[in-house]
């Protein structure tokens, strides 16, 4: 079994910045792809970025790609979503989630484990 915790989400000023980072245990850490997710009320479960396991290859939705940033440090076992130019748009709750697999993976289905999710506010 995986654990995930996110935590770093909280209320900002548009413009402003956030790091989401996501604690994982229970598992070899480095065997496993990850991916951010968000959600919004009344909305389904959106893709964000995932990474590959060693942190290589990433991707990113079009909606934040160059101004989010997922890395990944399998030392700490934990991986991070820098959010920089942050607008009310982006107001949700953020899942980490965790995939057993070489690849990024952009489909929620895909993932094995999630976490609790960390709300993210964005006034204007």
């Amino acid at each position: 079994q995986v654990q995930l915790v996110e935590s770093g989400g909280g209320l900002v000023q548009a413009g402003g910045s956030l790091r989401l980072s996501c604690a994982v245990s229970g598992r070899t850490f480095s065997s496993y792809a990850m991916g951010w997710f968000r959600q919004a009320p009344g909305k389904e479960r959106e893709f964000v970025a995932a990474i590959n396991r060693i942190g290589i290859n990433k991707y990113y939705a079009d909606s934040v790609a160059g101004l989010f940033t997922i890395s990944r440090d399998n030392a700490k076992n934990t991986v991070y979503l820098q959010m920089n130019s942050l607008k009310p748009e982006d107001t949700a709750v953020y899942y980490c989630a965790a995939k057993y697999g070489p690849s990024t993976y952009r489909r929620t289905y895909e993932y094995d484990y999630w976490g609790q999710g960390t709300q993210v506010t964005v006034s204007s």
